[in-house]
C-alpha cells in the first residue's frame, strides 16, 4: 500500500469514528450539531424544516433550511426560539442566507449567553417567516411553526423519545475540541 493510500484510509477511518457535522457560514466552517427535522404542520410543501446549530468563537449560529419551489424565496425577519423552559431566544436577521438545491437556507447569529442557555434547556419550536411573491403555484409564503417532533403521529405507548434532545447535542458541541 502506498503512503497516499495509508493517509485516505486513515482519515477516513477517522471521520467515521470521530465524525462531527459541520456548519459553513459565509465561507468559514463550524462545528455543528446533526440536522434536525422539525415538523413544520402548515408548511404543506414539504413539512420539515431542517435545523441545525454550530458552535463558533463569538457564540454559535442557528441554521434554518425548508424546501421551495422559488428559489427567490428567503426566510428573512427575526426567529424566535420558543425553548421547553417557557421562554425565548430572538435572533434578528443578520442577512445571512443562501440557496442550496431546492432549499432556502438562513443563518442567525447566538450569543455565549444564548448557547449556553441552549446547552441546559431543549428548543420547543421555532417560529420563522418566509417572504417571497406568492403565485398559484409558488410555495408558501408567511409565518410558519417549526415544532420539535420527532414524527407527525405516535401514541401513547410509544417508548421512543419523540423529540430531539437538543440541548444534548449543543453540549456535546462544547465537549468536543
Amino acid at each position: 500500500m502506498s503512503k497516499k493510500s495509508i493517509v485516505f484510509f486513515f482519515c477516513f477511518i477517522t471521520s467515521i469514528i470521530f465524525g462531527q457535522e459541520s456548519m459553513t457560514v459565509q465561507s468559514k466552517s463550524y462545528p455543528a450539531t446533526p440536522t434536525w427535522n422539525f415538523m413544520c404542520d402548515n408548511y404543506v410543501l414539504s413539512g420539515i424544516a431542517n435545523i441545525q446549530i454550530a458552535k463558533s468563537d463569538k457564540g454559535g449560529y442557528l441554521k434554518i433550511a425548508v424546501e421551495t419551489i422559488n428559489p427567490a424565496f428567503a426566510i428573512t425577519g427575526n426567529v424566535y426560539v420558543d425553548l421547553k423552559d417557557f421562554t425565548a431566544i430572538i435572533c434578528t436577521d443578520k442577512g445571512l442566507r443562501t440557496t442550496d438545491g431546492n432549499q432556502i437556507v438562513s443563518y442567525y447569529a447566538f450569543s455565549q449567553a444564548e448557547m449556553s442557555r441552549l446547552q441546559k434547556v431543549d428548543v420547543e419550536s421555532i417560529r420563522f417567516f418566509i417572504n417571497g411573491k406568492s403565485t398559484s403555484f409558488s410555495s408558501q409564503t408567511g409565518y410558519f411553526t417549526a415544532v420539535n417532533k420527532k414524527k407527525f403521529f405516535h401514541t401513547a405507548y410509544d417508548s421512543n423519545i419523540t423529540f430531539y434532545e437538543t440541548a444534548a447535542a449543543v453540549r456535546d458541541l462544547f465537549l468536543k475540541k
